[in-house]
């Protein structure tokens, strides 16, 4: 067997108006954690035990990210995992005043989207 050659994911770009304003949010409604901030980027980390930072990137002529139109029911590029209970974690967002579609799946695959500050739909999925 061959040796993957990644071992995972170091970093998700998320284009944002305000990267100040926006940090603030990812970390009151998600409860990440501020590790680095400038006038054009903030890198959060999701938690301790996560190598994967999220990176809110003010973007030029900002536009909330659109995933291309298909027939397999993606309309987002980033799933998180939920930190236990996926109904727990949608309770507590909806309780945030985050805007929050329904969950969906079937058995033990559930799933949701949310929206942040700027409109990005994110996922979180268990």
């Amino acid at each position: 067997m061959t040796k993957p050659l990644l071992g995972g994911m170091e970093g998700v770009f998320i284009p944002v108006k305000d990267p100040k304003l926006s940090a603030k949010w990812y970390e009151e409604k998600l409860g990440l954690t501020l590790n680095y901030i400038e006038e054009e980027a903030a890198v959060m980390n999701i938690s301790a035990a996560s190598q994967t930072v999220i990176c809110l990137v003010r973007t030029l002529d900002y536009q909330p990210m659109k995933f291309p139109d298909n027939n397999f029911g993606v309309g987002k590029y980033y799933n998180f995992i939920s930190n236990g209970d996926i109904e727990e974690t949608y309770q507590l967002l909806c309780e945030k005043n985050v805007n929050v579609n329904d969950i969906g799946g079937e058995g033990n695959t559930k799933y949701f989207t949310f929206f942040d500050l700027d409109g990005n739909p994110l996922g979180v999925c268990q």
